[in-house]
C-alpha cells in the first residue's frame, strides 16, 4: 500500500474510490501523568506524551490502510491527520485520505 499527502503519485493514473479513515481514542495514564506533570515545572519535551501521539497516529494509520485494503486499494493520497480533546484527559486522532486505484 502507497501512502501519500500529495493529491497524485508520479507516472500512475488513478481511480478513486472513496474517502477512509481511522481513528483511536487516547487517555492519559495517572502516573504518566504525574511524573510528566513534574516535568512541566522544569520545562522540556514531555516524552511519554510525544510516544502516546506517535503510536496513536500509528494506530489510526494502521485502521486507515485496513478500510482501504477492504475497497480494493492499491494507495492512499491526501492522507491527513487530526486531533483533538474529546473530554478531560482523552485526545483522538483520526487519520484520513481518498483510498485509489492504479488504472491499467
Amino acid at each position: 500500500m502507497i501512502l501519500v499527502n500529495t493529491d497524485y503519485i508520479t507516472g500512475k493514473e488513478l481511480e478513486m474510490l472513496g474517502l477512509v479513515k481511522g481513528s483511536t481514542i487516547q487517555s492519559k495514564n495517572v502516573g504518566r501523568d504525574i511524573t510528566q506533570g513534574f516535568k512541566t515545572l522544569v520545562g522540556g519535551e514531555l516524552k511519554a506524551y510525544t510516544e502516546m501521539m506517535n503510536d496513536a497516529r500509528a494506530l489510526a494509520t494502521k485502521r486507515m490502510v485496513e478500510e482501504a485494503e477492504k475497497l480494493g486499494a492499491d494507495a492512499i493520497v491526501n492522507i491527513r491527520y487530526a486531533s483533538a480533546a474529546v473530554m478531560q484527559g482523552a485526545a483522538e486522532v483520526m487519520a484520513y485520505g481518498t483510498a485509489v486505484k492504479f488504472k491499467n
